[in-house]
């Protein structure tokens, strides 16, 4: 599947897309307060166009392991007047949420994918629409269905045990079928492994070494490994500490790269310019070993 449809734009995958993160959630793992009102969070949103994204992706909670759960009202007030004033930028807007009355806020909003870390499972508030209703019902949007073990507040508490790969490819695979079931159009659905949620760093890092098993599942895959704490234990070393988030940039783009290589269709990335870099180069490859004796 060569393209992704959302509301207002099919996206070309013939090509890899970055997603840039925006986060207007005080307390993200990586930039938590940067962009933590709209004109802030705006300015943040023209900056990695000019570095060459493709799409946004809005978040207004952060999901880091342990993070306690947004009220419905105070998620909807960091993130629609965003959505708002996003989408005249023209390109495609993707907000990351669970809620679904966030859901229909942001897409009543114009927003154009909803990606979800809890893979469209969970009810509305007080018998309200479900997040797949919100999405069922609406005539256009993308989605990302993400895996995710447990939720944010146990799930490296207790991660998952086993062989991952296997598991994820199940979980994703099932989840997929759910929403066309539910008449929701295979070319509007992409899927992410959901790295670092529930999982160990070996588990993570044996869903980049073995991820061509995870396109079994017949969809576009997104994958996520910006400034993780994955990347934070590979670069480690000898250190008492592993370096933060904000000095885990190489490693984040070394994996993004390594991800597009073994078949992801999208990165959602913090760091778009060093990304876009890496991938021209990567595209400057592949395009001299289609001509030989170039």
């Amino acid at each position: 599947m060569n393209s992704w449809k959302t509301t207002r734009f099919e996206i070309d995958l013939g090509q890899p897309r970055v997603m840039g993160i925006v986060n207007v959630a005080p307390d993200s793992f990586s930039d938590g307060g940067e962009h933590a009102d709209t004109a802030a969070a705006l300015r943040h949103c023209e900056q990695l166009l000019k570095d060459g994204a493709h799409i946004l992706d809005i978040g207004g909670e952060s999901t880091r392991p342990g993070s306690a759960a947004v009220p419905l009202g105070v998620e909807l007030a960091r993130v629609v007047p965003l959505v708002r004033e996003a989408v005249k930028l023209g390109v495609p807007i993707s907000v990351d949420t669970y809620k679904p009355e966030v859901m229909a806020a942001v897409l009543d909003a114009g927003a154009d994918i909803i990606n979800d870390i809890w893979g469209l499972r969970r009810a509305g508030e007080a018998g309200g629409p479900s997040a797949l209703d919100v999405v069922r019902g609406h005539p256009a949007c993308g989605v990302c269905l993400m895996h995710m073990h447990r939720d944010p507040q146990t799930m490296q508490v207790a991660p998952m045990d086993g062989d991952v790969v296997p598991q994820v490819l199940h979980f994703l695979e099932q989840a997929g079928q759910t929403l066309q079931a539910q008449g929701v159009q295979k070319n509007r659905i992409v899927l992410d492994p959901g790295v670092g949620f529930g999982k160990t760093v070996a588990q993570n890092f044996a869903l980049l070494a073995r991820q061509a098993e995870l396109l079994q599942a017949g969809y576009p895959l997104l994958l996520g490994w910006s400034r993780k704490s994955s990347i934070g234990a590979a670069l480690q070393g000898d250190a008492a500490e592993p370096p933060p988030p904000a000095a885990r940039v190489t490693g984040s783009v070394a994996a993004a790269l390594m991800a597009v290589e073994r078949g992801a269709a999208i990165v959602r990335v913090h760091d778009v310019r060093e990304t876009v870099q890496a991938l021209q180069v990567l595209a400057a490859v592949r395009a001299a070993g289609e001509r030989p004796g170039a």
